[in-house]
């Protein structure tokens, strides 16, 4: 299994194990995943043909390029990157020219910064605080294993829906937009309400009719608000997850918030499996009467 070499605001490494039980029974071909983040749902189930990676966010997609065609240099240069407060502010308004110095300084600010958010300033200037963590910025075996993983994948910089462009029947697209909505007092809206809008969010809606139409597979991920319930819950699979809030921050309050995850895949471990995760506040029998109702509505709808 490869980790993710970031942190992020949002990340799903908690939910790795509940996605593989979803499609570990599926013969996808090309795997897709348009808000990258972290990659940790990439990294966890490690596709075996070619993945479609992208994200709008072009330093995030400048330093998985890097680390795919040039990691030992930016493994070269995070080594010579001291954990001080000094050399933080140094380092963050450092311009680098070459990409995998600009690599580097991404993943040191990423993992000494406060909480491993990503902020910008109106300027485009990276803004967060040091973080004052007593940790090693690198893992240099971590770091070969995930530039071994990203070889046979296509990276872009651009809006999710041109991904579509490269979606096939049969294929897996993992979709996890930032959340704009308020959900069990999230903290995690101040941080994303400019970056995805609702308006966004039913784009996003057109762009699941279409992979629908294709007739590949997806997973959404998305805040557990009606709103949220409302656009996505037709003609999907819906169950609802409880984890820990990550976020943290002046006002941000940490604690247990719900996720909703929508899929078109109809398998028999989605009751199954996420029933019995130790984050997943479900009942075997609420999911199991859960999917029949929706069994049913889509058939009905098919019918009609």
């Amino acid at each position: 299994m490869n980790k993710p070499f970031l942190r992020w605001a949002g990340g799903k490494t908690w939910l790795t194990k509940e996605i593989e039980s979803i499609v570990k029974e599926l013969d996808y071909e090309n795997y897709h995943e348009p808000f990258l983040g972290s990659g940790s749902i990439f990294f966890y189930l490690k596709p075996n043909n070619k993945s479609f990676l992208s994200d709008i966010n072009h330093n995030l997609i400048d330093t998985y390029s890097a680390i795919k065609d040039n990691c030992s240099k930016v493994i070269c240069e995070l080594n010579q990157m001291n954990n001080t407060e000094e050399d933080y502010y140094k380092i963050r308004k450092t311009k680098y020219r070459s990409q995998w110095k600009r690599a580097a300084q991404f993943i040191y600010l990423n993992q000494t910064s406060f909480n491993g958010l990503y902020r910008e300033n109106l300027k485009g200037e990276y803004n967060v605080p040091y973080g004052y963590r007593d940790k090693n910025i690198i893992n240099e075996v971590e770091l070969i294993k995930n530039s071994l993983a990203l070889k046979n994948a296509e990276l872009n910089t651009c809006d999710f829906g041109t991904s579509l462009n490269n979606i096939k029947k049969n294929d897996l697209v993992f979709i996890d937009p930032p959340y704009t909505v308020s959900h069990n007092k999230n903290g995690f809206i101040k941080y994303n309400r400019k970056l995805f809008s609702i308006d966004d969010q039913f784009r996003l809606k057109e762009f699941i009719e279409v992979i629908n139409n294709i007739g590949a597979h997806y997973i959404l991920t998305n805040a557990a608000h009606k709103v949220i319930y409302d656009v996505f819950s037709k003609n999907s699979y819906m169950i609802e997850l409880t984890r820990n809030s990550l976020i943290g921050g002046i006002n941000a309050k940490r604690g247990l918030i719900s996720e909703f995850l929508f899929t078109n895949i109809e398998s028999t471990n989605i009751c199954k499996h996420i029933a019995k995760a130790p984050q997943a506040n479900v009942t075997t029998k609420a999911l199991s009467k859960s999917l029949q109702s929706q069994r049913m509505d889509r058939k009905t709808l098919q019918q009609n």
